[in-house]
């Protein structure tokens, strides 16, 4: 969907079409990224799929393996199997496939919460507030996006620490659990690989795809407690390992009153272009 302005278009390809029991059909956003499409809204859309399958349940984690990139040019296929699903918890696969090919693969435990027995959480990082941080420039209004410790992504010299923390949020969201945790899912998946480079001279984010070759290999989401995607979410973000062309990172995310609600981690591959597959001058590879 080229064109998008505002969050309909977002909530339309996280409406799925039911196509059979547990099969689902989707659309993809196209964010002027090439063909490729997004591995948040990937990872969005199964996240979904799992919920519409087992509905009388929340989503309580879930961990994506990304096999090969889908095109936003062409339908995205859903298929739901259920593993098990009772009183208390229940678990599914989620396959997304295009042209015959599966693309990703999650699996997605579901949960009926229960009373507390016992409580604890981390406590939120000491970071300016979002209202009082510049909005990132080229940013979308259906997106929001804050940098609370001042990174620069446009330039790969601006070294710093493997750590980056964002507020994060989708103005207008509708007041769903499922929605939000969604929409968390599609924000958590695009800056781990840009905390990785952050420390290393000449290899920015803003390089990912033009000079680096990079991709999101798997990511595990856990839920923790409600919250809504259309209030400041702060993501807490470190890289504690970067090697062999590959990187993983974590995170931890916070509402603006200090609740931590969602945790995530992430491999990576980082890597030069194997020979002749570097993009021309002035263009990016798709994946």
């Amino acid at each position: 969907m080229a064109g998008m302005s505002d969050l309909t278009d977002v909530l339309a390809v996280l409406d799925l079409k039911e196509t059979g029991e547990g099969r689902f059909e989707a659309g993809s956003l196209d964010e002027g990224m090439g063909t490729v499409v997004f591995g948040g809204q990937l990872l969005a859309q199964s996240l979904i799929a799992a919920t519409r399958t087992i509905p009388d349940k929340q989503a309580l984690s879930m961990h994506m393996v990304f096999a090969r990139g889908a095109t936003a040019a062409e339908p995205l296929e859903i298929a739901v199997d259920t593993m098990q699903a009772g009183r208390a918890f229940g678990s599914v696969t989620v396959t997304t496939s295009q042209g015959g090919k599966v693309c990703t693969r999650a699996l997605v435990l579901l949960h009926a919460p229960d009373d507390d027995l016992i409580r604890h959480g981390d406590a939120a990082p000491d970071v300016p507030a979002a209202d009082g941080l510049p909005g990132r420039d080229g940013g979308s209004p259906w997106w929001e996006i804050r940098y609370a410790d001042g990174a620069d992504f446009a330039d790969p010299d601006a070294v710093g620490p493997p750590e980056l923390r964002v507020w994060t949020r989708f103005p207008g969201a509708p007041d769903d659990v499922t929605l939000s945790q969604a929409l968390l899912a599609y924000a958590s998946d695009g800056f781990l690989i840009g905390t990785a480079m952050r420390p290393h001279p000449g290899k920015g984010q803003s390089l990912a795809h033009v000079s680096i070759s990079t991709t999101v290999l798997t990511q595990t989401l856990s839920f923790h407690e409600p919250f809504s995607a259309a209030d400041w979410l702060l993501l807490d973000q470190r890289s504690s390992y970067a090697g062999r062309g590959r990187t993983q990172g974590s995170g931890t995310v916070f509402t603006a009153d200090g609740r931590l609600v969602a945790s995530f981690s992430q491999v990576n591959m980082v890597r030069d272009f194997p020979a002749g597959q570097a993009p021309k001058p002035g263009e990016r590879a798709a994946r």
